[in-house]
């Protein structure tokens, strides 16, 4: 057998014994989605959405996001019983947050609505 052929061979006897013993399941998740929109009701782009644990005393960041052109982010999170809060924020416009209550594996929808600051 030539030099070229032992070597895909036994690269492809290497993918075989890598691949039969390190396959891991994948953890379950939830996924926390939405869309920031303006007061007038068209989507807001760039606008910061952060994720965090309700009732953490230090509201410790967990996850962030920036909404894109469509106005929407997403998060997964473990598939586990837990309440977030999602807070959108964007220069100009005042803060809104969200409670969202995660139970199992499944997807969660926040619809976040931002008013421009008066000048």
């Amino acid at each position: 057998m030539r030099l070229a052929g032992k070597l895909i061979a036994l690269a492809w006897m290497c993918s075989l014994l890598c691949s039969a013993g390190g396959k891991k399941k994948p953890e379950p998740y939830a996924i926390i989605a939405g869309t920031v929109f303006q007061e007038s009701g068209f989507s807001l782009r760039g606008a910061n959405v952060v994720l965090t644990l309700q009732g953490d005393p230090k509201a410790k960041k967990l996850q962030e996001a920036v909404s894109d052109v469509r106005g929407e982010f997403a998060f997964h999170v473990p598939a586990k019983p837990a309440a977030y809060m999602v807070k959108a924020s964007l220069k100009g416009y005042r803060p809104e947050e969200k409670q969202a209550t995660v139970s199992g594996e499944e997807r969660i929808d926040v619809t976040l609505t931002l008013v421009q600051e008066s000048k």
